[in-house]
């Protein structure tokens, strides 16, 4: 629990630009199937079994992917969120089998949403291999979260 609250609070200090996570649509699916290059849709199942078991570990991260991961929480009526959407799939063919991208409908993944207080979207969770995940919120420009990508990420990774 002390892991999500310091995300939590991370989460409040980074808003920018963002929409409030109230209300929308339910369209949309997820995938079980992970494709590296491509931003996967992610169920709360999915996550639990390929990101964080929360509910097997609540008050200790453990990572359960392979590689460094990138999620973005949106949801179908999000402006910024429709923003962020081309920036992810031109970083997830950039980042091809070094990062993993992932996104999260917030209206249709709530009990997620509500894990990780996710509040405003567009919200980017940046999880590395090893050490604590931090998330970002709002629109950004794409030379920024490849900034994020390279320091939180990829250093990480880089430094084993």
């Amino acid at each position: 629990m002390k892991n999500l609250s310091i995300i939590s609070a991370t989460l409040l200090l980074m808003v920018f630009s963002s929409c409030n996570s109230v209300g929308g649509n339910n369209s949309g699916s997820s995938t079980s199937e992970i494709k590296e290059g491509v931003v996967n849709q992610m169920s709360t199942e999915t996550f639990k079994k390929l990101v964080y078991n929360y509910q097997k570990n609540p008050n200790n991260w453990v990572y359960e992917g392979n590689q460094p991961c990138v999620i973005d929480f949106y949801a179908d009526w999000c402006r910024p969120c429709k923003m962020v959407s081309p920036i992810m799939e031109e970083l997830a063919k950039e980042y091809k089998g070094k990062v993993v991208f992932y996104r999260i409908n917030t209206d249709q993944e709530r009990e997620l949403s509500q894990t990780f207080n996710i509040s405003s979207i567009p919200a980017i969770l940046y999880v590395p291999k090893n050490g604590k995940p931090q998330m970002a919120v709002g629109l950004a420009a794409k030379v920024d979260y490849i900034k994020q990508i390279q320091s939180l990420l990829l250093q990480t990774t880089a430094n084993k």
